[in-house]
């Protein structure tokens, strides 16, 4: 029997929800700061996954204006009913409340194609967050959340509960009495949220996650004989947890899930769990999980027999396909270089067209003024961390970079943390001295130059070319440049000597293709058990200015490579 490798989607894939359509599943995830927004997938055996778009993929659907890293776009829902997929979800900025702020909270957005395009946003006015929608056989449509418990009535802190109100899907208003119908499971227990609805069998049932989006996730369940409750809670919750067994486990985490029934009648559920390594840390993020669902005296057994997540699970219908491992998107990174066209670049609130455009297989960048420390869009271009060991390059080309510009390979957590490798022009208008490449690494909001390098062979002389790397290997990033003939620009293709690393020894960047080492960074300070908030790393090339009074320059990304390394 086919086996499938766990994380089906390996990186930043949290807070997953699904659908099925006739013979086909499709998936959505959370993507918080970046745009495109809510990436989505297709499969036709919950093995191999394919991305066929983005639900927030055009200027102006929602304004992420000041929404600092870890708001943004949480928890959606993703629903198919009469020929129409629906997405409900929520903007949220951190900064202000979510509650009737404009242009933030919770929305909805359609499609008659999962690939798009999807409808501009209509938002409801109410508060909460991870909502999602039920449509019941009598055509009723129920939209549901979870919120705070406000202080005065709430039996402990950070205590949730689940609102249910009626959805009026022709004018996009909800209508009717609010339901209150959960407030946890676990008395005590925390956050209380993704709640979704199922009916199964004439019994309506809540699932809900509890305990936070961290080791102490759990995925809990309710049921009742009316959609508007009272909901009793199973016996036996959480119904799946993996917080009673540790951080060494190689699963941590896994709740929020989502359930489905495939076309042969077997039910399966995915949902999100983090993979530690090198300690308690999870560099690549909330990932999505799939186990499978049996039923039992009316009650979801998730990973019956076992009791939890594994690395494999085994699925009858999961296909075969040449080339592809099951468990894996059918478009994983590679050796070769990422198409401009690739679904799996993004960037930060904003499209990419607003610093850069596509010239057939390269981009064109112009150095922006807004950096890596700021909530806005600097000119970068990236794509999730989705292994632990990865070698990434990125090949500048450019004429002339004049000083206050610079080109950057970055790898980034937040504003607050990151780390990053740029070669940078003599920053003295009168120097002749040479170019520089520099390692930063941002802890906390406190940036330190962990490395400079003059770079051989460029003084006298404008260089127009650089390939900057990136050696990843567990939770050491070993930021660097790859060595190529003529790099000083002079074309004579010396043996330049470029610095000193780790035994003194010095590497000489005139050897074509050989990585040259200039600084190692520890992952365990990006993760987000050491830093906050919700992600996992992004991998990506940046191009800036110092200031908006220095002028631009244009620089080629010409190849952008990721390839993990087995």
């Amino acid at each position: 029997m086919p086996r499938v490798t766990n994380p089906i989607l390996p990186g930043c894939y949290p807070d997953p929800s699904i659908c099925r359509v006739g013979e086909e599943f499709f998936l959505v995830c959370s993507s918080f700061e970046y745009f495109p927004g809510l990436p989505i997938f297709r499969s036709r055996d919950l093995a191999h996954w394919d991305q066929i778009g983005h639900v927030i993929d055009r200027a102006g659907m929602l304004d992420f204006t000041g929404i600092a890293s870890s708001g943004g776009l949480y928890a959606p829902t993703i629903r198919h009913h009469q020929g129409t997929f629906w997405v409900i979800c929520t903007l949220v900025d951190q900064g202000s409340p979510i509650t009737h702020a404009p242009g933030r909270g919770n929305f909805i957005v359609t499609a008659t194609d999962a690939a798009g395009p999807w409808s501009d946003p209509v938002f409801l006015d109410v508060d909460g967050c991870d909502p999602s929608l039920f449509f019941d056989d009598d055509g009723r449509v129920w939209a549901h959340a979870n919120r705070l418990i406000p202080a005065d009535r709430a039996a402990w802190h950070d205590q949730c509960e689940v609102w249910l109100r009626e959805l009026d899907p022709q004018a996009m208003q909800l209508t009717g009495p609010e339901y209150v119908i959960w407030d946890g499971a676990v008395r005590g227990g925390v956050w209380t949220e993704a709640p979704h609805i199922y009916q199964r069998d004439g019994t309506y049932y809540l699932l809900t996650a509890e305990g936070g989006t961290e080791i102490h996730h759990a995925v809990v369940v309710a049921r009742s004989q009316s959609v508007t409750g009272p909901y009793e809670g199973n016996k036996a919750n959480p119904i799946l947890t993996h917080r009673h067994l540790g951080q060494g486990q190689s699963i941590i985490g896994v709740g929020h899930a989502d359930l489905v029934e495939a076309p042969d009648g077997s039910w399966w559920a995915v949902l999100l769990g983090m993979r530690p390594y090198g300690g308690y840390h999870y560099n690549l993020g909330r990932e999505t999980f799939l186990v499978p669902v049996t039923w039992e005296d009316g009650w979801p057994v998730l990973a019956p027999g076992v009791g939890k997540v594994t690395c494999s699970v085994e699925v009858p219908f999961a296909s075969i396909v040449a080339g592809k491992t099951p468990g894996t998107m059918s478009a994983e990174p590679c050796g070769t270089a990422l198409d401009p066209g690739d679904l799996r670049w993004t960037t930060l609130r904003e499209p990419w067209d607003t610093f850069a455009r596509r010239d057939g297989s390269a981009w064109v960048l112009a150095t922006s003024p807004v950096g890596t420390r700021d909530v806005g869009t600097p000119a970068f271009l990236g794509v999730r961390q989705c292994d632990r060991d990865v070698d990434v390059t990125a090949e500048f080309t450019f004429s002339g970079l004049l000083r206050g510009n610079a080109v950057g390979l970055l790898v980034r957590q937040s504003e607050k943390d990151f780390a990053a490798i740029s070669l940078r022009p003599p920053q003295d208008k009168e120097s002749r001295g040479p170019f520089s490449v520099v390692v930063d690494h941002a802890q906390g909001g406190v940036t330190a130059e962990v490395n400079n390098q003059g770079l051989p062979g460029t003084e006298y002389a404008e260089i127009s070319r650089i390939t900057l790397a990136l050696q990843v290997r567990g939770q050491d990033y070993t930021f660097g440049v790859m060595g190529e003939d003529g790099r000083d620009g002079r074309g004579d293709g010396g043996n330049a000597e470029l610095g000193e690393y780790g035994d003194g020894g010095r590497a000489e960047l005139g050897e074509v293709g050989a990585f040259v080492p200039l600084h190692t960074v520890d992952g365990r300070t990006l993760d987000t058990v050491a830093t906050g908030g919700f992600l996992g790393l992004w991998i990506g090339a940046i191009a800036i200015r110092d200031s908006p009074s220095d002028p631009p320059c244009e620089v080629r990304l010409e190849k952008f490579t990721y390839a993990p390394v087995e």
